[in-house]
């Protein structure tokens, strides 16, 4: 323990000697505009691969042998690491990918200009979170600096495609870039986030029976059924109503009646994300006609953003929501002949949750630092999905822990600087403490 309270003083003593480092290189990333191409298509704004290029050579310069590869044609991930033992291994990682902008004329500030002014450092990823990726490297940096050698292998993971799905620290997942632990470097704002819920898309598709609108009555009223009946068409907006309806119950059943003790009561909603409706059903599974009101529309597609908790499997939940499914269409004759179609990981979308105790010694030694620094952190959870899913589904215990800033996702993003400062340190001392001192 000694050893390590030493190497802790040494790495902070060399990051307080370069204190401007991750502030400058957070403003470097800010500069280079990275949104993501599968919102806004712009050569201007879409420079992963130029920004890559600026982190492969910090990575370099502390020593870190490099992996780069395009996850999407000219969306490569980075990765540093170290060697080392793979008992104590660990990773960081921190996604380059942005949201738009949104209307330029609304920022009061330049969103790729990196200004800064009263203590924050303004642009479009400066908390969400270029800041994190930047505290990563200057964390390791610090102890290289200190002439610290670590027991654990340490790796960075500079990742793309966060902001649509994760895809980017997917592909490292799937090509085994992984450790006993990891720090995802999301703005957590001086908490320790152990633990969020699990994502699923679903794409519900119902089907009906088309006809003419002039002939609803033959569906909806008493006819003499007989030989000469025209057949009677079944709408299928009209069954999505009483689906959602009962999906509706189904939800706050859910919600009322299961909790996490570090999360919001009821944060395992169902969103009706989306619905289209109409007729015919075409090769991308969503109705050919949604503009014609004359017919009876035989095929209505539901999109559900469904959350569940931490403590719950994606198998359990899968399972839970098809019975609802299939209770519901016992529940009415042309249902049980044309059950309701339920397709999981619409466009290839999976959260695993995350559940690490809040006694894990990575848990532990981040809170122990941070107060140390003069902060009062809390152990909690989060309501979004970040990467640390996908590492957590593969098995490696994840946390959150990052600086504060807002407007992420809105106008006049920053990130405070002291806690980018305080983070930095946070981190360098619990990449000790875990990987050990050699």
């Amino acid at each position: 323990m000694a050893n390590s309270e030493a190497a802790i003083d040494a790495a902070w003593t060399a990051i307080d000697e370069e204190r401007d480092y991750a502030t400058d290189l957070t403003q470097r990333l800010v500069r280079v505009p990275t949104v993501n191409p599968k919102f806004v298509v712009d050569p201007d704004q879409n420079k992963e691969a130029t920004l890559q290029k600026l982190v492969e050579p910090e990575l370099s310069s502390i020593g870190m042998s490099i992996d780069r590869w395009d996850v999407f044609p000219d969306r490569p991930n980075v990765i540093g690491q170290t060697t080392g033992s793979e008992d104590r291994s660990l990773l960081l990682c921190g996604h380059i990918d942005t949201v738009p902008i949104g209307q330029r004329e609304t920022w009061t500030v330049d969103p790729f200009g990196g200004e800064i002014k009263n203590g924050r450092l303004y642009g479009r990823g400066a908390v969400d979170m270029k800041s994190g990726v930047a505290a990563a490297i200057a964390a390791v940096r610090g102890i290289r600096k200190a002439g610290i050698e670590l027991d654990g292998r340490v790796a960075i993971h500079s990742v793309v495609d966060e902001e649509a799905g994760g895809f980017g620290a997917i592909d490292a997942v799937r090509r085994g870039h992984l450790a006993k632990a990891a720090i995802i470097t999301e703005p957590s704002w001086g908490e320790i986030q152990v633990c969020e819920g699990g994502l699923e898309w679903i794409r519900i598709t119902i089907t009906g029976r088309q006809g003419h609108s002039a002939w609803r009555y033959n569906e909806l009223w008493p006819q003499r059924d007989g030989p000469g009946r025209l057949r009677p068409a079944v709408n299928a907006i009209d069954i999505a109503a009483r689906f959602l309806d009962a999906l509706k119950n189904f939800e706050s059943s859910r919600c009322r009646n299961r909790q996490h003790p570090l999360l919001p009561p009821g944060m395992n909603t169902i969103n009706v994300g989306a619905m289209r409706a109409g007729a015919g059903l075409g090769p991308d599974g969503l109705p050919l006609i949604m503009t014609n009101p004359a017919i009876i529309p035989d095929v209505a597609v539901i999109d559900l953003d469904y959350k569940f908790l931490p403590n719950q499997t994606k198998e359990f939940i899968r399972r839970e929501f098809e019975e609802f499914v299939h209770h519901f269409c016992q529940q009415d004759l042309w249902l049980r002949e044309n059950p309701i179609k339920v397709a999981w990981e619409l466009g290839g979308l999976h959260f695993p949750p995350m559940d690490t105790s809040p006694d894990h010694p990575i848990v532990q030694s981040l809170m122990k630092r941070r107060t140390q620094l003069g902060g009062k952190p809390k152990i909690s959870g989060v309501v979004f999905v970040a990467d640390c899913a996908h590492y957590a589904g593969a098995g490696v215990d994840a946390v959150i822990c990052g600086a504060s800033g807002d407007g992420f996702h809105g106008l006049d993003e920053y990130v405070d600087i002291a806690s980018l400062e305080e983070t930095t340190k946070t981190l360098a001392a619990s990449i000790i403490d875990w990987c050990g001192v050699r």
